[in-house]
């Protein structure tokens, strides 16, 4: 399951956005994955079994190119290299590819629960 956000009450209210989305782009800009040639999406752990359906629901091209950054960047973190700038992620390119696929699940998952625990009464 995903972990819970203060999102989209952020977003809902213009002051508070406003005044947080410098402190949320420094934080990215800091966190130095793009500086790797990643995506956030890239660095969501593998290990649970609604991120292992989201990877499988990937089309293969999305598939295909994650699994070049990852290793890209496996090898840029084993010479101690950075991208050049050209090859860095550019924040407009930093878009989310995996995450509407595992909300997807989750939802459908939910459901599933939901409807098992159902009980009818005549």
């Amino acid at each position: 399951m995903s972990a819970p956000s203060l999102a989209s009450y952020i977003v809902k209210r213009p002051f508070l956005k406003r005044w947080m989305m410098p402190i949320a782009q420094w934080y990215t800009d800091a966190s130095g994955y793009r500086r790797l040639g990643l995506k956030a999406d890239d660095l969501i752990p593998e290990e649970n079994d609604v991120v292992q359906k989201a990877l499988k629901r990937l089309p293969p091209k999305e598939a295909y190119d994650r699994i070049f950054r990852i290793r890209r960047a496996f090898q840029c973190s084993i010479s101690h290299t950075l991208l050049p700038a050209a090859e860095q992620t550019k924040p407009e390119e930093d878009v989310e590819y995996l995450s509407p696929i595992i909300r997807e699940i989750e939802k459908e998952k939910q459901e599933r629960e939901d409807l098992d625990a159902l009980v009818v009464r005549r």
